[in-house]
């Protein structure tokens, strides 16, 4: 097991040891793959319930955790760097370093409603119910355009809620499109442009700078560049 109180709060880490947050669920494949072509890949027979996960790299660990938390390790010190979605990040707002953007994960975070109002102008919407796992970035989306919505946050699928009555448009995360499609919805507005990005504990880029520096160039080879913080509306 990792002994998370080796972080840099403190003082008290070993320079050359890493702690990387990984995301359970869409990302974790992706973020595998990347980190074995980088040379950091987690260790072979290490899945199944497992949480903390040694890697092929001796002085690298790795910690399974939910999305939304990942940022919340990293900004805390449990962990010096983490993989997290974009979208994530901005609905966060955590304070982090971004060095680098990932070339995997993307997708983006867009308004959706029923296929027969599609070509209605979200501004002659009456205040609108929508539904969605990021009520701060769908705040200030609707907000900036002046239309007062009623934001409900769910956790579960979003897609249901316009086919209940519950929400009038949904904002949520769309690779293809095919689940909206499916539900009898239409994309209307892209948010914002998400992929995967590096994150980094404020105080282990400064303490542990040479080992989080080769962990950086290794992903950096797989074609990535440094994140540059912009959202799109």
């Amino acid at each position: 097991m990792v002994d998370l109180a080796q972080r840099p709060a403190g003082g008290r880490a070993d320079p050359n040891h890493l702690v990387v947050a990984l995301p359970k669920g869409r990302l974790l494949e992706e973020a595998r793959a990347g980190l074995e072509q980088a040379g950091y890949g987690l260790r072979d027979g290490d899945s199944g319930r497992q949480l903390v996960l040694p890697s092929a790299a001796p002085h690298v660990r790795y910690v399974l955790a939910k999305p939304a938390d990942v940022p919340v390790y990293v900004e805390y010190g449990a962990c010096d760097l983490g993989i997290a979605g974009l979208d994530v990040l901005r609905e966060a707002q955590r304070d982090l370093l971004e060095p680098l953007l990932l070339p995997f994960g993307h997708c983006r975070l867009a308004v959706a409603g029923p296929i027969e109002r599609a070509d209605r102008p979200l501004r002659l919407e009456p205040n609108p119910r929508v539904a969605t796992k990021f009520p701060r970035l769908t705040e200030a989306f609707f907000r900036q355009r002046g239309v007062s919505a009623e934001i409900i946050e769910l956790s579960g699928s979003v897609e249901l809620a316009p086919l209940v009555d519950l929400a009038d448009l949904v904002v949520d995360l769309v690779q293809s499109g095919q689940t909206l499609a499916a539900n009898g919805l239409a994309e209307l507005r892209v948010i914002l442009h998400s992929q995967a990005v590096l994150v980094a504990n404020r105080a282990a880029w400064r303490l542990k700078a040479p080992a989080i520096g080769a962990f950086v160039a290794s992903l950096r080879d797989l074609g990535s560049g440094r994140a540059s913080g912009q959202s799109e509306a």
